[in-house]
């Protein structure tokens, strides 16, 4: 659940609303616990963690470089990072925010690198994040094992997730928690007012298929009254990782491989086109690249307004004040907002799948306060574990955010999902043909109005696939020997 994520992101609207490097586009509005909710944190720290003469980092400042800020507060009526209340409370530090914008972050961080004004942390993670391999193979970020033990039992359950960071021996990545990324969002209302059965329901009684989902998602659509059953970005790539397969794998020993041949992902692609050919999939004319406009293109626009059934997205982009969820989403407050996991394979294993998120930090090449930020790390490792932090974040969500038991029951379920069988999307950072190639096999069928089958898509780019996928092994491994 979302307690056990280290913290709240901004939306994406927000992402691209932000301007150049070290800019100052809010004001931080300071927000603390109640005092009785502080004490028992502080308390149970001083179990966990360790003391402040004995941390390395504390009493400092840890700049971190982001498109978004999920330490620090810009109104009212947010949540408290707890592992941040804990990092500046106990240990005496802070943060400084380095601000950039999502498209141009990586220029932006060059410069900062090569200026001699390196910050010290970025987020962890692949594909939007991408940082894993080359930017780890070009001396974009050491290694964490100086600062990080995964031996460790405040770090146990990690280790697996932090081996896919790993180059020449050495982690990359310091891994605070593995999150759930796309499930299945909707507005209650709407289901009923169109006579649906619950998918939430339907997911406890194990009844929760693709087929299930298909037969909604054409009952609900009708161009001509604006009626999109799916919208967004994310929906291929959901139906896909609901197989518990990706098309690009990485092995035990680091080497990447072509999962394309899979007939679990050929089935998802099948469906996928079938959605689309059958007018399922929100578009403006021939414009497959669309978002549905509410406010600048929103993810979730339509959902509340009964013209969009189902929003496959990572679950940060509904966890927002009630002011902004309930023109997008709904109202939370009379429990309109649900979401349950992706439906499954009926002709699959019969287990539900989700994208296992890693989340956390990587140390920037030139950072000057890393053990600051490995510090700050073990803070948000904390309140992952730890019952009166995980208590504490679950009472907030319900008294500002106005989740429902449902909602944070479902939320556990996700978890334990991608827990239980990680799957990784490890593209995004990979070499220029690779990504490419990845790209058009991935978008050829959404993205346009006359698609490609998956069979033709397969034809057209295997062999760049593969030929790609060797090139990169080979960097790594030229790498991994010097």
């Amino acid at each position: 659940m979302f307690k056990r994520i280290s913290a709240i992101i901004c939306t994406l609207v927000m992402v691209i609303a932000l301007v150049g490097c070290g800019s100052s586009s809010r004001e931080i509005v300071y927000l603390t616990l109640s005092t009785e909710d502080s004490a028992a944190i502080l308390a149970a720290a001083g179990i966990t963690l360790p003391d402040v003469e004995e941390a390395e980092g504390a009493n400092s400042v840890v700049k971190w470089f982001a498109w978004y800020d999920q330490f620090h507060n810009y109104s009212e009526d947010e949540i408290v990072n707890t592992g941040y209340f804990t990092f500046t409370e106990k240990y005496g530090c802070s943060i400084e925010w380095i601000e950039t914008t999502y498209f141009e972050r990586y220029d932006d961080l060059a410069n900062l690198i090569l200026s001699s004004q390196s910050p010290d942390m970025y987020p962890a993670g692949f594909n939007s994040t991408a940082v894993y391999p080359t930017k780890c193979i070009k001396g974009t970020f050491v290694s964490v094992d100086d600062y990080i033990d995964y031996t460790d039992p405040l770090w146990s359950g990690m280790v697996d997730a932090a081996d896919y960071f790993v180059l020449g021996g050495e982690h990359y990545a310091i891994v605070t928690d593995v999150a759930y990324n796309n499930v299945v969002s909707y507005n209650r209302r709407v289901i009923e007012e169109y006579g649906f059965d619950d998918p939430a329901e339907l997911f406890y009684n194990d009844e929760w298929t693709w087929d299930v989902f298909y037969e909604m998602c054409i009952e609900f659509s009708d161009g001509d009254e604006d009626r999109y059953a799916l919208d967004g970005y994310a929906y291929q790539g959901g139906i896909i990782e609901s197989t518990g397969q990706q098309i690009l794998q990485i092995d035990e020993n680091g080497t990447f491989y072509s999962n394309i041949d899979s007939p679990e992902i050929e089935r998802a692609q099948n469906l996928i086109y079938d959605l689309v050919k059958n007018g399922c999939t929100y578009h403006e004319g021939t414009n497959y690249w669309a978002l549905r406009e509410k406010g600048g293109a929103n993810f979730g626009a339509g959902i509340a307004d009964g013209l969009c059934l189902f929003y496959i997205i990572a679950p940060e982009y509904f966890t927002m004040t009630v002011e902004e969820i309930t023109p997008l989403w709904g109202d939370v407050s009379e429990g309109e907002v649900m979401f349950c996991p992706l439906p499954r394979d009926d002709d699959g294993d019969g287990n539900y799948y989700l994208l296992s998120s890693p989340k956390g930090y990587m140390l920037i090449t030139g950072g000057s306060n890393h053990a600051g930020a490995a510090l700050l790390a073990a803070c948000e490792r904390f309140k992952i574990i730890d019952p009166t932090v995980v208590d504490i974040d679950q009472k907030q969500l319900k008294e500002i955010y106005l989740w429902t038991d449902e909602m944070l029951a479902m939320d556990d379920i996700c978890y334990e999902i991608a827990l239980r069988d990680p799957i990784m999307d490890l593209t995004g950072d990979l070499n220029d043909g690779l990504d490419s190639a990845l790209n058009s096999v991935s978008n050829g069928i959404t993205r346009t109005n006359n698609p490609s089958t998956w069979a033709q898509l397969k034809e057209t780019y295997k062999d760049q696939i593969d030929y790609y996928i060797d090139e990169l092994n080979a960097q790594i491994d030229a790498y991994n020997a010097s």
